[in-house]
Parts: structure tokens; C-alpha cells; sequence
């Protein structure tokens, strides 16, 4: 029995190659230059700036609450077409994918929040500041939403059953057809479980956002997360709840009105030959379903506008055999001169960075070195326990629809809840916890614990997504053979989960680094805690401005994360190809 098996992601067409490839080195290259753009861009924006004066009063929550949704839908709707358009291209032309791929595995590890002050500080050089702290917010929690949404539609366009493809081509669908007709369906319910955990995952970047200060530099945002760290600096317990209130208020109505009637949608394309006995239901996708005004709406505007577009772009396909098509010497030189261009700027960014790393002295090298080790260390000790609690859990709300319609809010209510609000109180609440006299073992514990809070719900989603794609056939077969609960588990269950497990768990790795930044070095009560470690290293260049220790400490990060990605995570891929796919 074989279960879904997923193309790697990071491989190239050879076994074994190296750990970097060209195209990993380009991409570094282009990554650094922008980076360094954006310092030059950063050294010259105003010394002191003032942000917004927040009040505590309860009036003011849903004006915040509202600001932080439309930041929320704004980067989202961007995520998601973003992650559709490169998944699709990536999957679709050869040639690109040799180039996207590392693009999207460098970017998903690169630490956002560490790019968040290059960022703001270069567009508030040539923007107004209210726009450009609104940009880059947007900017911020895109991407903290794209990258396993990317991921998830990439994987879903590899791991197409091969029949399905026989029978689009049977039935001479062009690109159109084929991308509406099948490779969409096949895709929305790993696209829709993790556009619920990019929206979970969004609210603890929001309130990274909306909370950003540099110096003397305030960036802050009137907003939802905003309110809630205000209210923690000022110890309002009132303030934090109705806050709190306000956003588990927030998340039961996505949940109710758009996520479940959306998963209930998505359940009717699942690749399976028996149907499901207890499929997910949507009391709201009932009504509307039972709507006069709803179906007039469809009947007179939805379908109108699908049938316009499957007229425009539902033609008879072409006898181009890729994306990539045949090429005309200009075309061909006019990419050679673009591809010069492209070379001779990288250069100039290799030599300014080595510039700038050449200004960081030998001892924050050694410390970088050894927070690296430290980091890691908390990253895979967080990854473990995640794991550990996340599969049952994920297996359970997966294949009960029942217990998913009173676990799965839950489960959105607590990823959404922005950990961040909290750090200060759990690094308080474990410093005074007496049974254990040691403060660097607190301080150790309290950043493996925030690292966790961040992280465990990319595996958590990633899970649930994976049990609810298991056919029910599948289910049967193993009922009719009467498997025990461990067969069940390690011929079906297991199997089924890997590839999702896999992705769950690269996607929370790199926001187990990211969340070292905010993990490692927390201010509280006047008073600065922090533990050995990059994270540690990079928010203290941030607070102090010590731009070529942010750069060294981001690319040390960088580097490392895309090593063990190409070193750990290629393999387990390899595994999940070779042996795991639906047929």
C-alpha cells in the first residue's frame, strides 16, 4: 500500500549533490544586495521619529481590531496568489524551478524580523512614514503567510496522481482546464489548512508589526497587536483581556464564516473511490446553500464571471510543449544582456558585503559561532516536543469530523493568540519560579517554551491537513483486514502523514529561528533577559543599530538553515518520493 508521496522540493536531478549550489550562491548574492540597498536606504532615514499614541480604553478596540484584519487580508490575498503563481510556474517549467526552488527554500529561512528594521528604516527614507510602516508591515506578515503555503501548492502540483493527468490529456484539456479542472481541486485542501495556519502564524508577526521601535525610531501601528503589548508594558490585566477577547472574538467568526464552510467545500475533491460516511459540515455553507439571494448571486455574478474567463483563457491549447517555448535570437540576447546586468550588480553586492562583514570583529564571530550551536539546540528540542503532541492530535481532528468541530476552533484561537503579548509575563513567571534556583536554566526553558508557543502549529496544521486527505477506501481496506491500531498506524497513518510532517516541520523549523529573536532577548520591567544565541545576537544589533553585526548574524543564520535544509530535509524528501505517493 503505498500513501502520498511528494516530489522533492529541494533536490536537484542528481543524488547527492552539493549542499550549495550556484543557484543557491546567486540567490545569497541578490539577498545581500538588497539588504544592503535597503541599510544605505536605512542610514539616511531621520534620527528620531514618533509613533502613535495608543490608548487602553475599550472603545478603541474595534477601530484596532478593524486595522489589523485589513493588514491581515492585504498580505494574505497577496500570499495567496503569490503562492499559487510561483507554485505553479515552479512545477511547470524545468528550467525555472532549477532557479525558483532555491529562491523559495533561501527565503523561507531567512529571519524576517531581522529584516524588518532594514526594511521600515529604507522606506521611511523615501516614503512618508505612515505609509511606509503600513508597507512594511504588510510586507512583514507576507512573509510569515507565504512560504508553507507555497510550499503546500507546490506539492500538491508534484504529487498529482499520474492518472488524472492521463485522463486531462485524454480529454485534451489545455492549461486552463487543467489547472481549474484538477490541479486546483487537488490542491485546496492542503492550500486551505495552511492558509488557516498562515493566519494564525499572521497575528504573532502582526504584532512584531505593529510594535516595531529602532533607537529613538518609533514605528508603531494603531492595531489589535499593538493594543495588546501596550497593555502588557503597562501591566493591565483588564486591557490584556479584553484584548484577547477581542481576538479569539475575531477568530471564532473566520472560523464559522469562512474556514469551515471553505473545508466542507474542499472535502468533495478528495481523491478517493468510497465516500465519506461523516464528511465535514458548515451550518453558515448550509444556509447559503439555502440562500435565494446567495444562489442569485452565483447564478447572476459568480458564474457570469467563471464563464467569461473560461471563454478567454479556456481555448484550444497550443503545440508549445512548455511554458518555456521556442526563443528568438533577440529574445535570446536580450536575456544574455539582462543576465550581464544581473551578474554585474551581484558583484557589486559581494564586494560591498564583504566590506561591511569585514567591519565585525573576530569576537562576535566566535559568538556568533557559538550561538549558532546554542540555537540550534533550542530549535530541535522545540521541533521534538511539537512533534510529539502534534501528531495524535492532528490524526484525531483530521479523521473526526466530529471532534474537529469542537477541537479545530480551539486550535485557531490558541495558534492566533499572539505568543508575543505573553513573553514578558512567561520569562517573569519562570525567573520567579523558586524549584529551580539556576537562571540560566530558566532563561534556557522560557526561550525553548516562546520558540514552541510560535512554532508547533505549522506541524499541528500540516498534520490535520494530511489525515483528512486520506482516502476513505483506504480507511476500509484497513477495517476489512482487520489491522490493529499500531498496523494502522504504521501501514496507513504514518505513511500517509509523512510528506505533510516533512513540510510541517521545515516551515516550522525556520519559524523556530525566526522566533529566536524574540525568544532570546526580552526586555522586561526596565530589565533586559537573554541567553546565548543568534537570535540573541541579531535583536541586540538590532536595538543598538550595529548594522554590519545585523548582516554577518542574518547571514550566519541564513547559511546554517539552508545547510540543514539541503543536509536533513533533502533526504527525508527523497524518502517521502521514493516510497510515498498516492496511485
Amino acid at each position: 500500500m503505498n500513501a502520498l508521496r511528494d516530489r522533492n522540493i529541494f533536490a536537484t536531478n542528481q543524488r547527492g549533490g552539493p549542499l550549495l549550489t550556484i543557484a543557491d550562491i546567486l540567490v545569497l548574492l541578490a539577498l545581500a544586495t538588497a539588504v544592503l540597498l535597503g541599510v544605505t536606504l536605512a542610514i539616511r532615514s531621520p534620527e528620531v521619529l514618533s509613533g502613535p499614541t495608543l490608548r487602553l480604553e475599550f472603545g478603541a478596540l474595534p477601530t484596532y481590531a478593524l486595522l489589523s484584519v485589513l493588514r491581515m487580508a492585504a498580505a494574505y490575498f497577496l500570499s495567496l496568489f503569490f503562492s499559487i503563481a510561483y507554485g505553479y510556474y515552479a512545477a511547470k517549467n524545468p528550467r525555472a524551478r532549477q532557479i525558483m526552488l532555491p529562491i523559495l527554500d533561501i527565503l523561507q529561512s531567512t529571519p524576517i524580523l531581522s529584516f524588518l528594521p532594514v526594511v521600515v528604516l529604507g522606506l521611511t527614507a523615501v516614503l512618508p512614514q505612515g505609509l511606509a510602516v503600513e508597507i512594511g508591515a504588510v510586507l512583514l506578515i507576507f512573509t510569515s503567510q507565504a512560504w508553507n503555503m507555497t510550499f503546500s501548492f507546490y506539492q500538491s502540483m508534484t504529487t498529482l496522481p499520474n492518472e488524472l493527468g492521463e485522463a486531462a490529456s485524454v480529454f485534451r484539456f489545455n492549461w486552463w482546464w487543467r489547472f481549474r479542472r484538477l490541479e486546483l481541486p487537488f490542491a485546496s485542501i492542503g492550500l486551505l489548512w495552511n492558509s488557516v495556519m498562515s493566519w494564525a502564524g499572521g497575528w504573532f508577526f502582526l504584532m512584531a508589526a505593529e510594535t516595531f521601535r529602532v533607537g529613538e525610531r518609533d514605528f508603531r501601528l494603531p492595531g489589535l497587536g499593538s493594543f495588546l503589548q501596550y497593555a502588557a508594558e503597562q501591566n493591565s490585566g483588564p486591557a490584556i483581556l479584553a484584548g484577547i477577547g477581542v481576538l479569539v472574538l475575531i477568530v471564532v467568526v473566520l472560523d464559522q464564516f469562512i474556514w469551515r464552510p471553505l473545508l466542507a467545500w474542499a472535502d468533495r475533491y478528495k481523491v478517493e473511490l468510497v465516500e465519506n460516511d461523516n464528511p465535514p459540515t458548515s451550518w453558515f455553507g448550509d444556509l447559503l446553500d439555502n440562500s435565494r439571494l446567495f444562489g442569485y448571486f452565483q447564478e447572476r455574478v459568480w458564474f457570469r464571471l467563471i464563464a467569461r474567463i473560461d471563454r478567454r483563457f479556456g481555448r484550444a491549447s497550443s503545440n508549445r510543449e512548455s511554458i518555456d517555448g521556442p526563443r528568438t535570437i533577440v529574445q535570446t540576447w536580450l536575456r544574455r544582456i539582462l543576465l550581464g546586468v544581473l551578474l554585474l550588480i551581484l558583484a557589486f553586492g559581494a564586494f560591498s558585503l564583504a566590506r561591511l562583514l569585514f567591519g565585525v570583529s573576530l569576537a562576535d564571530y566566535l559568538r556568533m559561532f557559538g550561538g549558532t550551536l546554542a540555537t540550534l539546540l533550542r530549535v530541535v528540542v522545540s521541533l521534538v516536543i511539537a512533534l510529539i503532541w502534534t501528531v495524535p492530535v492532528g490524526v484525531l481532528i483530521g479523521s473526526n469530523p466530529r471532534v474537529a468541530n469542537i477541537l479545530q476552533p480551539l486550535v485557531q484561537i490558541a495558534a492566533s493568540i499572539p505568543a508575543t503579548a505573553f513573553f514578558p509575563l512567561i520569562i517573569a513567571a519562570l525567573i520567579g519560579f523558586q524549584s529551580v534556583p539556576d537562571i540560566g536554566v530558566k532563561l534556557n526553558a522560557a526561550a525553548i517554551l516562546l520558540m514552541l508557543l510560535g512554532t508547533q502549529w505549522y506541524v499541528l496544521f500540516n498534520v490535520i491537513a494530511g489525515a483528512t486527505a486520506i482516502p476513505q477506501d483506504l480507511k476500509d481496506t484497513t477495517n476489512l483486514l482487520r489491522f490493529t491500531s499500531i498496523e494502522r498506524w504504521r501501514k496507513l497513518i504514518l505513511p500517509s502523514l509523512f510528506p505533510y510532517m516533512v513540510t510541517g516541520l521545515i516551515t516550522a523549523g525556520g519559524g523556530a529561528w525566526n522566533a529566536s529573536i524574540v525568544a532570546e532577548y526580552t526586555t522586561f520591567d526596565n530589565k533586559t533577559y537573554n541567553v546565548t544565541g543568534l537570535g540573541a545576537l541579531i535583536k541586540e544589533a538590532t536595538d543598538k543599530g550595529n548594522f554590519p553585526l545585523l548582516a554577518a548574524s542574518t547571514l550566519t543564520m541564513i547559511i546554517t538553515v539552508v545547510l540543514i535544509n539541503r543536509f536533513f530535509w533533502r533526504r527525508l524528501y527523497k524518502v517521502a518520493e521514493d516510497k510515498y505517493r498516492m496511485e
